[in-house]
């Protein structure tokens, strides 16, 4: 028998029991997931200057995009602009 910690919600209680529902919460996170990308290739048609006052660069807008499961775009570009900040 496996143990959770209080916070944990095991992966059928994570599931929508419906699965119209569930194929809603899809199509939902799929669309996000594209507007987000949208949003992030139009940062690559601001110049090097505009992106260095925002705190990045092309090469971390292009890790943004491909940001993998556990590691969101905004958390890639926060800590590429962290970077910057300290040199």
């Amino acid at each position: 028998m496996a143990l959770s910690l209080p916070g944990e919600r095991s992966l059928a209680a994570a599931t929508p029991a419906n699965p119209v529902l569930a194929l809603f919460a899809f199509i939902a996170a799929r669309l996000a997931r594209r507007r987000q990308r949208k949003a992030l290739e139009s940062l690559l048609d601001l110049d090097a200057t505009r992106l260095r006052d925002l705190g990045v660069t092309r090469s971390d807008i292009f890790e943004a995009i491909r940001a993998e499961q556990g590691r969101s775009a905004a958390m890639v570009l926060n800590a590429a602009r962290a970077k910057a900040a300290r040199g």
